[in-house]
């Protein structure tokens, strides 16, 4: 699940069907590759109005805004497989350069920006101030001035955010060397944006709130709960429109008689449709689905003969279906 906007929304709903405000506890199920960098400071506050003791629980993978929920917790429980991630962002606005082959905007990581900088001054060893403002000027002859300063300024904003997370439970006067490192740990010292981070180091190296040790039995409902999860989301199965698009091929009737072409294509307006369940959100009482419907047209034929494929949302958005009654009692 790719955390936006749109999901703090369907959250609000789930929280209205609690029994009362606020509850002693509640867990958040969490798995994410991440999202925006606003998205996790508006889930804690949420959290944090509805409950006095707000938890986290990660199956699996909790990268980026969802290592920033995680934060936010009293209590993180690991599974032995889960993972959080670094909180230094990935940066993209109009000012980002195109990528020729796909013709998309390039994400800037914000780490990437300060290790070039780094390695000039490091690793070559340019210290000279103004052979440093020429490699300034290089980069900035590649990647738009407004959108490295975009960088800095989400790289701001993450701090702010894990900072203003940090304190929903942790006191600004008693733990401000304890929060200032663990922003700075997440934020620029594990330097690669895709590094793990298990529950041992979570807890031993980087002094989050990761429960110890959990019971075997909750580990094993954290898993099967996931894998419940991984199916219904298909996150096994590769995602292939090409192999799909071969399947609405007709078939060569000149194929029986050997007239076949030496190179295999899909032909020019050959299409195909596929819906794709892309978030959940889940309690006893609802739940939220969001899913997005694509069409694949092939529009044209890359050098290797490959097709050039067109996408076009169809449709998407959340479904929400409420649980059925319980059966009256005979």
């Amino acid at each position: 699940m790719q955390m936006a906007e749109d999901a703090v929304r369907i959250f609000f709903d789930h929280l209205l069907l609690l029994p009362k405000k606020p509850i002693k506890r509640l867990d958040i199920f969490l798995c994410s590759n991440g999202g925006s960098g606003t998205v996790p400071w508006r889930l804690v506050s949420l959290f944090r109005e509805y409950a006095e003791h707000f938890g986290v629980l990660l199956p699996y993978r909790a990268y980026s805004a969802a290592t920033m929920v995680a934060l936010g917790a009293d209590e993180i429980v690991m599974h032995p497989f889960a993972e959080m991630g670094p909180i230094d962002p990935t940066v993209t606005n109009d000012y980002n350069p195109i990528d020729p082959q796909t013709h998309q905007k390039i994400g800037i990581s914000v780490e990437d920006v300060k290790a070039y900088v780094s390695f000039v001054k490091n690793t070559v060893g340019i210290q000279h101030e103004e052979e440093l403002v020429r490699t300034i000027e290089i980069l900035a002859q590649k990647v738009h001035p407004l959108a490295l300063g975009n960088v800095e300024r989400f790289l701001s904003q993450s701090r702010l955010i894990a900072r203003k997370i940090l304190l929903t439970h942790m006191s600004d006067e008693t733990a401000k060397h304890k929060i200032d490192e663990i922003i700075e740990n997440l934020a620029s010292k594990l330097y690669f944006h895709g590094h793990p981070i298990n529950r041992r180091e979570a807890r031993i190296e980087l002094g989050l709130k990761v429960a110890k040790e959990p019971e075997s039995k909750l580990e094993a409902a954290l898993w099967k709960l996931y894998l419940d999860f991984e199916e219904d989301l298909k996150n096994r199965i590769v995602f292939d429109p090409v192999s799909e698009l071969w399947k609405n091929v007709p078939a060569n009737p000149a194929a029986a008689l050997g007239a076949v072409p030496l190179v295999p294509t899909v032909p020019i307006g050959t299409a195909t449709e596929m819906e794709i369940n892309s978030a959940f959100v889940e309690c006893a009482d609802l739940s939220s689905k969001h899913s997005v419907r694509r069409r694949f047209v092939v529009v044209g034929q890359g050098p290797s003969h490959e097709p050039i494929i067109r996408q076009e949302v169809l449709a998407q958005g959340w479904d929400q279906e409420s649980a059925p009654a319980p059966a009256p009692k005979k």
